[in-house]
């Protein structure tokens, strides 16, 4: 799978652009502000039906312009698939595949499966527990269409009981055969949940293991745990168990809805305790990992975009992380750089080709 033509209009700071894409590396290179990460953002969109930087849709759509539209030709087993979105102000998204809308977005998630490095990603060390959640989800779905179904269910369930909770509170009114059917509901998803996290974590830990070992030549050690209440008791008793609490704090303070992963470093907490570069090598060995993950499961390679790559990053891991990207096992790569010369001097020492594309105020020169 590759994507063979991207085109963007009234899209973030672009009018119009159309740009014709090499199947092995292109790179997007200008200065600061010039588009290169935009245009990451649009194949992102391609792929997973909303930008990777802000979930707001509207935002997208060029100052002075009335809407957006972001189109892409991707050749995928050995067939033409064009796919687009386009977004009118005050309107509904339209999401196509082969000019037929998708009356579920979710039905798309996984079929032009991708993966985003960005320096954006160091708030899955440095924030809470809900960016690392999101980033085992954004895995799972893109390789398993029912576990998206089961989140949104869970989060319904989830929704309905903390709305029974404050109900208690308010009135003083406990219906406990209502809370059982709320509880009940919870678990059931809750579980299915938990289940398919731990079973991907046992595959994904060893895979982000070798690729940070590589990357770091074997320098220091790292580890990476999901953590969950539910490996310690079931579900239901952890509901029993909090359920004073709950009542308390008028939420439900249990489930896996507070899962989490630890990330350490020589033992000690990444977040306080490894620099800046280390941090990146941890994020990059996380995304190569999700692409291995990928692979294996949809059989054929993702995309991989790289956001801003060499910043912070040595020149040992920098020549390191590019030899690997552009083996045999990584397919269609985008990557975004201030300097074009360094680009390709990296691509040149490592002997491999890249297309270079480079970008000035909205415009590809």
């Amino acid at each position: 799978m590759w994507l063979q033509k991207l085109s963007v209009l009234n899209f973030k700071n672009y009018s119009e652009a159309e740009v014709h894409l090499s199947p092995s590396v292109n790179a997007f290179t200008g200065n600061n502000g010039a588009g290169k990460t935009n245009l990451l953002d649009a194949v992102h969109y391609l792929s997973l039906c909303k930008s990777y930087f802000n979930p707001i849709d509207s935002q997208q759509i060029k100052q002075g312009a009335d809407f957006y539209m972001v189109q892409g030709v991707f050749e995928k087993n050995a067939q033409t698939e064009v796919i687009s979105c386009g977004l009118k102000r005050n309107q509904k998204k339209q999401f196509k595949r082969n000019k037929k809308d998708y009356q579920r977005l979710a039905d798309h998630i996984g079929l032009f499966p991708l993966v985003m490095i960005s320096p954006n990603d160091v708030s899955i060390i440095i924030e809470g527990s809900e960016e690392r959640r999101r980033f085992i989800d954004n895995v799972i779905s893109q390789t398993d269409n029912s576990y998206l179904d089961e989140l949104i269910i869970y989060n319904r369930n989830l929704l309905n009981r903390n709305a029974l909770l404050k109900q208690i509170a308010t009135t003083g009114k406990y219906d406990p055969t209502l809370l059982e059917i709320y509880n009940d509901q919870l678990v059931l998803s809750g579980t299915r949940i938990f289940n398919k996290r731990k079973v991907f974590m046992e595959v994904f830990t060893p895979v982000f293991n070798k690729h940070y070992q590589y990357l770091s030549d074997d320098a220091e050690q790292v580890e990476l745990v999901y953590d969950s209440l539910l490996i310690k008791d079931d579900f239901s008793t952890l509901l029993v168990k909090s359920l004073e609490r709950d009542r308390i704090l008028e939420r439900t303070t249990a489930g896996i809805h507070k899962d989490d992963l630890i990330f350490t470093l020589n033992g000690m907490p990444l977040k306080k305790f490894g620099s800046q570069g280390q941090q990146k090598s941890f994020l990059i060995a996380l995304k190569l990992a999700q692409y291995t993950f990928l692979y294996q499961n949809k059989g054929f390679e993702p995309l991989l975009l790289l956001d801003d790559i060499f910043d912070k990053l040595d020149n040992n891991r920098t020549r390191k992380l590019m030899k690997m990207v552009s083996d045999k096992d990584f397919g269609q790569i985008f990557i975004t750089d201030t300097s074009r010369d360094r680009i390709e001097l990296v691509f040149k020492e490592i002997n491999v080709d890249v297309t270079v594309f480079d970008i000035d105020k909205g415009v590809v020169g």
